[in-house]
């Protein structure tokens, strides 16, 4: 199945790295055009050139913006729409891992988490769903993780963040459905990314990252991590037509990790 995203508009949050990267390349390569958002100027612009290698033709703009200030996502929302035009796929991408025994989640970290993660998403959503609905097209993929549906001890604040992201992917699939923007969830599991990089680093520097991928993925049924092209896959196929009929699902893509459907 070959799918074609010619004259779509792509926004990308976390766009510069690892999923987010991979999801702007293939999107590039399906035709979209795409505004990448993250904090790191010199990584957006490596990663805007290397969009415009695989599409000499396209339109691609990197926006630094940190999204955890409402004040920057519509900033990074206004920049993106005066570059292409309206915004027909949006792409909720930002986030990090952070989880730690309830007891020492402060109110800050709750704050911070839900800024980063959830306040970020429903207001590109609020932004974008317009321009949507007169179009009478639209496309929003949320990435979540595995602890939305199948929260672990310890996993907070991101496993709640992560929980009401999924909440508002089923909500705002219900109520736009009629005008043609669907809405669907990606939920991570162990998948080979620049936090597993930082986290490779910080607690097994005595490793290859290789051997570090590999012994990880011993806790996964299919024995192996994920490839940050495979979960691209997926999101270039809900950011299509052939998904015309999808909307208001989370998928996991975790090799099998996650014990519920």
């Amino acid at each position: 199945m070959e799918i074609n995203l010619k004259d779509h508009r792509a926004l990308i949050t976390g766009g510069s790295r690892g999923l987010g990267r991979a999801m702007a390349e293939s999107f590039a390569l399906a035709g979209a055009d795409v505004v990448i958002v993250a904090r790191e100027s010199d990584v957006l612009d490596e990663t805007c050139s290397s969009l415009a290698a695989i599409r000499p033709s396209g339109k691609f703009l990197g926006i630094s913006a940190d999204i955890s200030d409402v004040g920057e996502v519509e900033r990074a929302h206004t920049e993106a729409v005066s570059f292409l035009g309206p915004v027909d796929i949006l792409v909720n991408n930002a986030g990090t891992s952070n989880a730690k025994p309830f007891l020492e989640v402060s109110a800050q970290d709750w704050l911070d988490d839900f800024n980063l993660k959830f306040f970020s998403a429903a207001q590109l959503c609020r932004l974008c769903i317009p321009d949507m609905r007169e179009q009478g097209w639209g496309r929003i993929i949320n990435t979540l993780n595995s602890a939305a549906k199948a929260p672990s001890a310890a996993s907070c604040p991101t496993s709640v963040a992560r929980a009401a992201g999924m909440a508002m992917t089923k909500a705002l699939a219900s109520e736009f459905a009629s005008d043609g923007v669907l809405v669907n969830a990606l939920n991570t599991g162990f998948l080979v990314s620049h936090q597993w990089v930082t986290r490779w680093q910080s607690e097994h520097p005595d490793k290859t990252f290789e051997e570090f991928t590999e012994m990880i993925g011993t806790k996964i049924p299919m024995g192996r991590m994920g490839e940050a092209q495979e979960f691209a896959n997926l999101a270039l196929f809900l950011a299509s037509d052939a998904a015309s009929y999808l909307t208001g699902a989370s998928i996991n893509i975790d090799g099998g990790l996650t014990p519920v459907v």
